[in-house]
């Protein structure tokens, strides 16, 4: 693989050894359970190296592998290991880095079950402690890192109002006091942000999004170094058993092929999309790291190359039956929980915030029942513009 050739290029052929399978120019599913071996000699000497050989295909499986080797090189890591799911690959992150009793730093905006995870189950199981700060300066972390502390965690951008964080000076504190730092990257994909390259330990995402694409997978990752990876692969993964189907890691790989030029359609079309409801009379805000408005809009360049599909929109009521006739009446835009795919989609996240959270917790994170999050897909955009208009003359 030659070092100056371009993503796209290297997605294509990266890993993919065609002399193993006839010159096929896809790589087989290896749908298999098991793999068997000659001898007595090669089987224990299989179990030595159980990380790099295929024995039983909740360890390693030939086709998987492949995918993760590709999803290490686009990201800049070391190693990469899929999972079952996005919540998957937290988990095991998370618990790879926490003992008892640990003190955890995080933003306030994240994913709503890795919120759960270390919030309830963890300090219910584990005693976890956590400290959540708004992320917008580091002497936030400063203030809330404890003799206990083991890790920050960050997403950036965040959920429902995709804040971001300085991510490299974030990153150069936690390795002066010897902190552990995980992102979740799901919004901006590999492709759009490199957090392992500003000095992050271990990047997560969600497959079942960009890197999936397509809406028919559910799967998640953690990329970081070697050492890292390799105890999370014996420990963490093998014990809790959230691996990655081969068919589901086969449909991730046919989608890495198209995910730069996916990204490059996405943007473009949010865009078009964010000035469009940003320029609306009925809207009052627009959070979308990708317009000039945003307040962070110039640490949002630095880090990334690029925006993603997914943004919120405030409306200017607070009438619920208005926001629902709005919200029934768009056509192009599906009614879904999830995003990245190539449908567009709508959420009213008060949805479930309201089920999870007590009225001051869900005020606490800045969200109103006008809050609207979609996610732009890969239709046209001024067809998604027209949707919107004729759903935001519905309101009074």
């Amino acid at each position: 693989m030659k070092k100056e050739w371009k993503i796209e290029t290297k997605i294509s052929h990266y890993a993919e050894e065609r002399g193993n399978y006839e010159g096929a120019v896809v790589p087989p599913i290896f749908q298999n359970s098991l793999f068997t071996f000659e001898n007595w000699d090669a089987i224990d000497a299989a179990f030595d190296d159980r990380i790099n050989t295929s024995i039983y295909s909740r360890g390693r499986n030939p086709g998987v592998n492949i995918v993760e080797q590709k999803l290490a090189m686009i990201s800049g890591g070391e190693k990469a290991r899929l999972f079952a799911s996005g919540m998957a690959a937290i988990t095991a992150a998370v618990m790879h880095f926490l003992n008892a009793g640990d003190h955890v730093i995080a933003i306030k905006n994240i994913y709503g079950p890795a919120n759960n995870l270390i919030t309830v189950y963890l300090k219910k199981k584990m005693e976890i402690e956590t400290t959540f700060v708004s992320g917008n300066s580091i002497d936030e972390y400063k203030a809330a890192i404890r003799p206990n502390t083991k890790l920050i965690y960050l997403e950036s951008p965040s959920t429902a109002i995709f804040s971001i964080q300085n991510i490299e000076s974030i990153c150069k504190l936690a390795r002066l006091k010897n902190i552990k730092t995980i992102i979740d990257n799901t919004w901006a994909s590999p492709i759009f942000q490199k957090p392992l390259n500003m000095g992050v330990d271990l990047e997560v995402h969600s497959c079942s999004k960009y890197i999936g694409g397509h809406s028919d997978v559910v799967a998640g990752l953690v990329i970081g170094n070697a050492v890292d990876i390799d105890s999370i692969s014996v420990n963490e993964f093998e014990l809790l058993g959230g691996k990655t189907a081969p068919i589901d890691a086969w449909l991730l790989m046919r989608s890495l092929r198209t995910l730069p030029i996916r990204m490059k359609a996405h943007q473009e079309s949010s865009i078009k999309v964010a000035e469009y409801l940003e320029s609306h009379p009925k809207v009052e805000t627009v959070n979308y790291p990708g317009l000039k408005s945003f307040p962070q809009h110039e640490l949002a360049k630095k880090q990334m190359t690029g925006f993603s599909g997914l943004m919120a929109f405030k409306l200017k009521t607070t009438d619920l039956s208005q926001i629902k006739i709005f919200f029934n009446s768009l056509e192009i835009f599906k009614i879904g929980v999830s995003w990245g795919g190539h449908e567009s989609l709508v959420y009213a996240p008060a949805i479930s915030y309201l089920k999870e959270l007590s009225p001051e917790q869900f005020a606490g994170l800045g969200i109103s029942l006008g809050d609207m999050r979609i996610s732009v897909g890969l239709e046209d955009a001024d067809d998604l513009i027209s949707d919107l208009e004729q759903a935001l003359k519905t309101i009074n």
